[in-house]
């Protein structure tokens, strides 16, 4: 992971969650101006990894123009990125158009107009481009400006990003062209030929741990030796780049440790049939996926918060052992550096790395608009 050079221009990221859209922003060059989101809990990632970004806890439907004024000082940020909560388009249980989430598409829009970036890109899920929720996008997108160019829909896969997962999701890009010069979805095409594969993501790291010695640990341990790690292994143990990270992260860093590896327990008789089940099959009661070291890892999900039922999502097994994967495994497998924390509380953990964009992503795209952004990058 290179140096945050911050000059690329600046941003605000809607629905931040835990920051995976920010960290590729800041990794391609820009700088965090704010990130928004209602979660406080999911925001807690944010505020520990972003110590020079502004984190406010709020609803986006209650910001308005004079709030942007007093929180960015008057500064219009170049880009406006975010993933609204996209549970009424899953596939995942019950799709519901009326799902109040639904709305929040709109209030990213509303926001852009507020705004007035250069650019903006919205993520989301594939069922948003499904008949019955096309045309809340298409709505949405009517009340955008109309000095900006949207680009249809694209659907994009994590996996053809570099990260170690087959996770694919709707992105919506806008721009100005008076300020950006005029690009199409070709611009943003990649095809690796060579797919990162588990083991190249996770092989290399500690064992779970049995307990995080006192409340609130984030579950630390040292790294084993590796004579071969890969190239995706060594990037993702780099240490943080200036401006990022908690000052805990670069001291434990620093003398080899790395955080999120307690264990989640497991009566013998579930470890014994989870170590038995062959790798690319699912376990029939807990539906959970046996990663294979050769494969990738499917999409890892977010479950949901206290205020939706507080429910866990099913989580992958690790490929050699009968266990689920530790949040660190599941961290790698999403395209987060080492130095990156997360919460204290698994459930939590995993719901920040199930709802975040893979930094993988974000940073190639923003990088790819970096290149058409004029020079005059002040606003």
């Amino acid at each position: 992971m290179s140096m945050v050079g911050g000059s690329s221009g600046t941003l605000v990221d809607l629905f931040c969650g835990c920051g995976g859209f920010s960290l590729g922003a800041e990794l391609a060059g820009f700088r965090s101006l704010a990130a928004i989101d209602i979660d406080g809990t999911l925001q807690s990632g944010y505020r520990r990894n972003f110590p020079s970004s502004r984190a406010i806890q709020a609803s986006v439907v209650d910001l308005e123009g004079s709030d942007w004024t007093r929180l960015l000082g008057g500064q219009r940020p170049s880009g406006v990125i975010g993933g609204p909560p996209c549970q009424g388009f899953s596939p995942i249980g019950k799709r519901q158009k009326d799902d109040p989430r639904n709305s929040l598409i709109g209030q990213f829009i509303r926001q852009v107009n507020l705004l007035k970036p250069k650019f903006f890109i919205m993520e989301n899920v594939q069922g948003l481009l499904q008949s019955e929720n096309r045309s809340i996008l298409d709505d949405a997108l009517g009340e955008l400006a109309p000095n900006y160019i949207t680009l249809e829909p694209m659907v994009v896969n994590a996996a053809h990003f570099g990260a170690a997962t087959a996770r694919h999701r709707v992105v919506v890009i806008g721009f100005d062209p008076n300020e950006v010069d005029a690009f199409g979805v070709d611009l943003f095409d990649r095809r690796d030929s060579s797919l990162v594969t588990v083991r190249d993501a996770i092989s290399d790291l500690p064992s779970p741990i049995k307990d995080a010695k006192v409340e609130g640990d984030f579950g630390w341990a040292a790294y084993p030796e590796a004579e071969d790690l890969s190239v995706y292994a060594a990037a993702l143990r780099g240490p943080p780049p200036e401006g990022l990270g908690s000052q805990q992260a670069r001291e434990q860093h620093s003398v080899g440790l790395v955080s999120g590896l307690v264990e989640t327990r497991h009566s013998k008789a579930i470890s014994d049939r989870y170590f038995s089940i062959e790798g690319g099959k699912s376990d029939r009661t807990t539906k959970s996926h046996k990663l294979r070291w050769d494969g990738q890892c499917p999409t890892l999900r977010a479950g949901t918060g206290s205020d939706r039922g507080a429910f866990q999502a099913v989580r992958p097994l690790h490929p050699a052992e009968g266990r689920v994967i530790t949040v660190r495994e599941a961290a790698r497998l999403q395209g987060f550096p080492d130095w990156f924390q997360f919460h204290p509380t698994k459930w939590h953990s995993f719901r920040m790395i199930g709802n975040s964009v893979s930094p993988f992503v974000s940073r190639y795209l923003l990088e790819r608009i970096a290149q058409r952004m004029h020079l005059a990058l002040a606003a």
